[in-house]
């Protein structure tokens, strides 16, 4: 009995024992499942991984599609609608700063300008504003439009300033430098182009030319045979020298032709633009890009018309020029002392070294250049 019951108990400790191995084999079961689902480095996980690399890639196929497409479609879209191209060298349709009213130039700190507004041609009203010298300032308070054209009447010379594309007249480096020029001792007068800013119209090329034609004589009715400089800057020297080239074919050339940041020809400036980086290698670039400007009769062709002007040309340009290359510059003023018309005119190059940040729009901080404009005018300032 003794041995049954020794027997037995030994049966239930080993029924025990093998219930308890049974419950530890469940548990690490259990703890497998955990793991394999927890371990960063199990079969799951993997999986999981593999799907969501798989995933990110796709995704990232199809974002590559989709620039790849823009990057084709663009060229192919400015080909099929050329006037795209146009709206691109113009941007008139960027009006910086957005909330000025071009009606208040005193807003800007030119309380000594007045806003008008000139008929070019039937239909097409442009706006104008005119500052005159800084020394005019106090009589010019609260004064009216008879009185700003009999001020054209004082002995101060005149500059009729020519802006590049984008922006305004009431643009911030162009105020700056007509109080540059304004407290030299000059008028300044200054207009939008057709289809900039609060003008009318559509731009064009021969419509910039003929504003700027229109602005000139109607200044020169007013001061007589007192001195009358152009201003071009950027898009503006292309107009400028257009402008100056049909003054001078006429016989008639302005007293001097000051060019800020130019370029050669369009063509030459929209290959060198920054904008065109992304496709300036690509194959057809100029039959895509260059040949679309040219079918909207755009060609800025400043490259030719030095060879048509005879008046003194001075040239303005920084080295650090992203937007119009600093070598476009120069190679007009190579041009410029090569032609047979500028013979026995003063040609001045003033390069502005790249230390000084003047960039595109910021020669007007110079303060050589009041020096640089009396020089090269052969004339100390009017103030002085």
């Amino acid at each position: 009995m003794r041995k049954r019951k020794g027997s037995a108990d030994h049966d239930s400790s080993f029924t025990s024992n093998v219930t308890l191995l049974d419950g530890n084999s469940d548990l690490k079961q259990c703890h497998k499942k955990t793991d394999a689902a927890s371990d960063p480095g199990g079969s799951g996980t993997g999986m999981g991984r593999r799907y969501r690399r798989g995933g990110l890639i796709w995704r990232l196929r199809r974002i590559l599609i989709w620039v790849l497409g823009i990057y084709i479609a663009i060229p192919v879209i400015i080909k099929v609608c050329p006037s795209i191209q146009a709206k691109l060298v113009f941007l008139n349709f960027v009006r910086v700063p957005y909330f000025i009213d071009l009606k208040r130039p005193e807003d800007q700190g030119l309380n000594h300008t007045r806003n008008f507004y000139l008929q070019p041609e039937e239909g097409i009203n442009i706006g104008v504003w005119h500052t005159v010298p800084s020394v005019m300032w106090r009589e010019a308070q609260a004064k009216d439009a008879e009185w700003y054209d009999k001020s054209f009447q004082s002995s101060h010379p005149v500059i009729l300033y020519l802006h590049g594309n984008a922006g305004t007249r009431g643009g911030d480096h162009r105020v700056q430098l007509y109080k540059v020029l304004s407290s030299l001792g000059y008028h300044v007068v200054t207009f939008d182009y057709r289809g900039w800013g609060d003008s009318e119209g559509s731009p064009s090329e021969k419509g910039m030319t003929s504003d700027a034609l229109f602005l000139y004589q109607w200044i020169k009715q007013r001061i007589g045979q007192k001195p009358l400089y152009i201003w071009g800057h950027s898009l503006g020297t292309g107009v400028a020298t257009n402008l100056v080239r049909r003054l001078c074919d006429r016989g008639t050339p302005p007293d001097a032709l000051i060019l800020e940041s130019p370029f050669t020809n369009i063509r030459e400036e929209a290959k060198s633009h920054p904008f065109s980086m992304v496709y300036r290698y690509l194959p057809g670039f100029d039959w895509f890009f260059l040949d679309s400007i040219t079918a909207n009769d755009i060609r800025f062709a400043s490259d030719e018309n030095v060879n048509h002007i005879s008046c003194p040309v001075l040239i303005l340009h920084a080295e650090d020029d992203t937007v119009v290359p600093f070598q476009l510059g120069k190679k007009l003023y190579d041009l410029a002392a090569q032609s047979k018309s500028l013979n026995g005119h003063k040609v001045q190059f003033i390069p502005f070294p790249s230390s000084l940040g003047y960039r595109h729009k910021f020669i007007y901080k110079s303060p050589q250049l009041p020096n640089i404009l009396s020089d090269f005018l052969s004339a100390p300032h009017p103030h002085v």
